[in-house]
C-alpha cells in the first residue's frame, strides 16, 4: 500500500475524512504527532514548529532563515514517519513536504464557506461574523505561507490527485472515493518507490545538519549518492568541511558525498 495526504481548510471536515480513511485501510493517521516528534527530535518548542507551518515568514524571519530551518526539521521527521508506509497525513503542506514521492495520493478536501462558518459557530459558540473573520484570516494566512515558502497557491487543483467537495458528498462518500483511488496501481509501493523514499529521507536528513549554519545549501540523493549544492564561500569554510566529515562517519544511507558549487540546483534537491 502507500501514503495519503489530505489537505483541507479549517472546518472542511478533512480531519473526519482522514480518520475514517485510516480506519478503513488500517493505516496510521498522523497530524499533530508530526510536530511533537519533530519537537522531540530537534529540541525545538512545539509552538515554534506549529508557527513555522502556519504563519508566513515576516521580514525578520526571512533574514534569519528561522522558518526555513524549522521546515527542514519537520520534513525530515515526516519522511522518517512515512518510511513505515500505510500512513494518512492530514495537516498543513503534506503534499508539498512529500513532493517527489510517486506513491503518495494527494487529496484536497474543500467546502462551501458558509458551511464552514456554520460548523465553527456550532463548535465554538461564536457569532457568524466572528466565525467568518477567523476562517477568512486563516485561509489568507495559509495561502500567503504556501506562496512565500513554495511559490504555489494551495487552492491550485494541479497540486493534487483528487479534489473533493464535501458539501455534496457525505464524509463516507469521500472516504469511499479516497480508498478506491488508494488501491489503484498508481499509488502502490514498489521497490522503486521505496528506493526513492529512502533517497529523499537521506537528503532531508543531510539538509537538517547544514540548514542552521548554511541555510542556502541544497541537497539531492540518488541511490545513496549525495550531492551538496553550495556557494564557493560556504563550501570552502572550515565549518562546512567539518559537518561533511561528521556526515561521512555517522549518516547512514550515504555511499558517496560530493559538493558542487557554482552549478544550477536540480528541481529534486531539498
Amino acid at each position: 500500500m502507500g501514503i495519503i495526504t489530505i489537505s483541507r481548510g479549517s472546518y472542511s471536515m478533512g480531519k473526519s475524512v482522514a480518520e475514517k480513511v485510516a480506519a478503513r485501510l488500517d493505516y496510521k493517521v498522523i497530524s499533530r504527532d508530526l510536530l511533537l516528534d519533530a519537537s522531540d527530535r530537534f529540541h525545538v518548542p512545539y509552538a515554534k514548529l506549529q508557527k513555522a507551518l502556519h504563519d508566513a515568514p515576516g521580514p525578520l524571519e526571512r533574514y534569519q532563515h528561522t522558518k526555513q530551518v524549522y521546515i527542514a526539521f519537520i520534513r525530515s521527521t515526516l519522511l522518517d514517519i512515512v518510511g513505515t508506509d500505510n500512513v494518512v497525513y492530514h495537516g498543513l503542506a503534506g503534499h508539498l513536504l512529500l513532493k517527489g514521492l510517486n506513491n503518495v495520493l494527494k487529496v484536497r478536501i474543500i467546502a462551501n464557506l458558509n458551511s464552514r462558518i456554520s460548523r465553527k459557530m456550532t463548535e465554538e459558540g461564536i457569532s457568524e461574523q466572528k466565525a467568518r473573520e477567523i476562517i477568512l484570516k486563516d485561509d489568507a494566512q495559509r495561502k500567503k505561507w504556501t506562496r512565500k515558502i513554495y511559490g504555489t497557491d494551495p487552492t491550485d487543483s494541479s497540486l493534487y490527485d483528487m479534489v473533493l467537495c464535501i458539501d455534496r458528498l457525505s464524509v463516507d462518500d469521500a472516504v469511499d472515493f479516497i480508498c478506491q483511488a488508494a488501491s489503484t496501481p498508481a499509488f502502490r509501493t514498489t521497490d522503486e518507490t521505496l528506493r526513492k523514499r529512502q533517497d529523499l529521507a537521506v537528503a532531508c536528513s543531510v539538509k537538517t545538519t547544514f540548514v542552521e549554519a548554511f541555510p542556502d545549501v541544497a541537497v539531492s540523493c540518488d541511490y545513496g549518492n549525495v550531492l551538496l549544492y553550495a556557494t564557493e564561500k560556504d563550501a570552502h569554510s572550515g565549518k562546512f568541511k567539518k559537518i561533511m566529515e561528521t556526515l561521512q562517519k555517522e549518516q547512514q544511507g550515504i555511499f558517496n558525498l560530493e559538493v558542487h558549487s557554482g552549478t544550477s540546483i536540480p528541481e529534486d534537491a531539498v
